[in-house]
């Protein structure tokens, strides 16, 4: 099923993680290189998932770095870095750019970017350098510059990773920013609402009672995302003929949908729904394509519950994985009626 990849900051919300022990095969999120930093910012919850290898702290390499700021051997060395570049350039070239404040807004832990970037982002009067303190020297920017950073970052991640991570946020700016198109190349994506179909445990529910859920109902639970994500990489193909990929699919997630239902109205948790969207860049020929215009159309309904779509310019991707490009945005404090 993949590891979800939360970001822009280390410590996803517990509903967050939730969803991640329930229809992932754990979390991950982006941490500074040096370990003792790790230590002073991950929580005691995460710890104890690590434990159980559900939760993976990735750090960049210096050399996956060097891959980003365009020194890498890659055919495709620089092009995010140059995505990277154009879009903190527009931002520094605003009437009122959002300059970093004091006591900070937002930080950057210099342990997770590069030391090209950090130069950039101070030359673009987008950073200044914090006191550093015992563990690691920190960056003082706006939260609009840590969403796009780090969102670029973790999407580059999951692009070169071999194992399969999907990029996840609770953070609109940081989901935005990070899918927004900056160059004339015309890149396309599907965005689908699926949080009907995902729901999460109540707030304050146990992380164990979700742990145990997840184990007892562990077929129940692939099987639903197997089918779900089964769709999504069908659309992301077959973009041209959208209904029929669902007609075709529509049996199986049903069935997998009410099994998976039924898993739920067995057990004594109370469940909410909450949005999720995820986004399903398209292959490279659909952006001379006739698609549908930029508006919400009905996909179709599955256990009651209409699928949403709609199609959007992205940011290309220099390194789009064949299986998968998929970003999800989670609204924690966004309920479905």
């Amino acid at each position: 099923m993949g590891v979800l990849l939360y970001y822009p900051t280390v410590n996803p919300p517990t509903e967050v993680v939730h969803q991640a022990l329930l229809y992932w095969d754990g979390i991950a999120s982006v941490v500074p290189r040096d370990p003792r930093v790790y230590e002073a910012l991950v929580g005691a919850e995460l710890r104890r998932l690590e434990e159980r290898e559900l939760y993976r702290p990735l750090a960049f390499t210096p050399e996956t770095l060097d891959v980003l700021d365009g020194y890498g051997p890659s055919p495709h060395s620089g092009q995010n870095w140059s995505v990277l570049t154009h879009e903190l350039q527009r931002i520094a070239a605003r009437p009122d750019p959002p300059g970093p404040t004091s006591p900070p807004e937002a930080v950057l832990y210099t342990s997770k970017i590069s030391h090209r970037l950090k130069q950039q982002l101070m030359e673009l009067g987008l950073a200044t350098n914090l006191v550093p303190w015992e563990l690691s020297a920190q960056l003082s920017v706006s939260k609009e510059v840590q969403a796009l950073v780090v969102g670029v970052l973790a999407r580059e991640l999951a692009a070169a990773t071999d194992i399969a991570l999907f990029p996840y946020t609770d953070s609109e700016d940081a989901y935005r920013n990070t899918l927004r198109p900056v160059s004339p190349t015309r890149s396309l994506a599907w965005e689908v609402e699926l949080g009907r179909l995902l729901p999460v445990p109540a707030p304050d529910t146990p992380t164990e009672d979700v742990l145990a859920f997840r184990e007892k109902y562990a077929d129940e639970r692939r099987r639903l995302m197997r089918a779900l994500h089964g769709m999504l990489g069908e659309l992301r193909r077959d973009y041209e003929h959208p209904a029929d990929v669902f007609a075709q699919l529509r049996v199986e997630l049903s069935e997998a949908v009410e099994d998976y239902g039924a898993a739920r109205r067995g057990n004594r948790m109370a469940w909410v729904h909450r949005s999720v969207t995820v986004s399903v860049a398209l292959a490279a020929a659909a952006g001379g394509a006739l698609l549908l215009p930029d508006l919400g159309w009905l996909l179709g309904t599955i256990g009651g519950y209409a699928l949403n779509v709609a199609t959007r310019e992205i940011r290309p991707l220099a390194r789009a994985r064949d299986d998968h490009d998929f970003s999800y945005l989670h609204r924690v404090q966004s309920g479905l009626v």
